[in-house]
């Protein structure tokens, strides 16, 4: 169940932030839900952190405006520090000091008077850190640093959780770990927002938003985003898949190509000239065809690649 307070974790409007000539926020507005997991997507460059940073008032909009856990994220910015638990991709974490004393340290910078039995539940709650609390921090594999980086966010129990590529770097056995804590804490009533690059981590959000060039293109769950595209996809099944990628560019009817494995898949909103182009470029290699669901990864690298023409869902 949600704790008490505003329905939504974050509602910020028409955002914007420049930084000399460049535009890098775009009147981004947002709604983030009470225990949802809200997944931000978008290339390197695209104002990901920058639309965070707005959000939970580490940064003041140049225009725009917005309420972060019920406080407003120009006035009320300490407040909502205090509420916050931020996780950047570098965590900034004590080499020689360990997974405990790293812990007790954080405690200590949040002033929490109850320090070590928080540091000690913490140690407890998320994936085994006190089998390893003795442990230093500079030895750990990139994903128990990852662990002690979430441990060290939910220190002093924030009801919102912003996570800038958590996962980068880490694992897939690591990164399955950190989703499963993830969905175990928005079950508690925590909100999560949370960047990725990764499609498998997108499709485990309860809503995505894909930026680029500093506006929102599309948001919504992972299906209303797909079907917002009108795109249909057909699979070729081959080799020399890279020559017949070639032949298919700027063929009637095909907008996208791009190989996955064995498989090159085909995409276009006309579908009827897509099922006649693929088949006819299949046809001349004898190679296998037929017609798959599209992906939310063939959506994103097709909205990164036409930014401009985007109409994404809405929640």
């Amino acid at each position: 169940m949600n704790p008490p307070g505003p329905p939504y974790a974050i509602d910020v409007h028409k955002l914007n932030k420049h930084f000399g000539d460049k535009h890098v926020v775009n009147d981004v507005s947002l709604q983030v839900a009470r225990g949802e997991i809200f997944g931000f997507l978008g290339p390197n460059g695209s104002g990901k952190t920058t639309s965070i940073r707005l959000m939970c008032g580490l940064l003041t909009p140049d225009s725009g405006a917005g309420t972060c856990l019920g406080y407003d994220i120009v006035r009320e910015s300490a407040q909502i520090k205090r509420n916050v638990g931020y996780m950047t991709q570098r965590f900034s974490y004590w080499e020689d000091l360990t997974i405990r004393e790293n812990l007790d340290f954080v405690a200590r910078i949040y002033q929490m008077p109850n320090r070590r039995e928080v540091v000690e539940r913490a140690l407890e709650s998320l994936g085994g850190l006190r089998s390893y609390a003795n442990q230093m921090a500079g030895q750990l594999s990139g994903g128990w640093k990852q662990r002690l980086a979430l441990a060290a966010c939910m220190l002093h129990e924030p009801q919102l959780l912003l996570l800038d590529e958590p996962t980068a770097g880490v694992d897939p056995t690591a990164r399955r770990d950190f989703w499963e804590e993830l969905h175990g804490l928005a079950a508690r009533g925590i909100s999560v927002l949370v960047s990725t690059h990764y499609m498998d981590e997108a499709e485990r959000c309860h809503k995505l938003a894909y930026i680029s060039d500093g506006k929102l293109l599309a948001r919504g769950t992972a299906k209303e985003i797909i079907e917002s595209q009108h795109l249909e996809t057909w699979a070729i099944y081959g080799e020399h898949l890279n020559r017949l990628t070639e032949q298919l560019r700027g063929t009637p009817g095909v907008d996208q190509t791009v190989v996955f494995g064995s498989a090159l898949h085909v995409s276009g909103s006309d579908h009827a000239a897509l099922e006649a182009a693929a088949k006819q470029a299949a046809a001349g290699a004898a190679l296998r065809v037929e017609p798959i669901d599209t992906g939310l990864e063939d959506v994103f690298i097709y909205m990164m690649r036409r930014p401009g023409d985007q109409h994404g869902a809405r929640p």
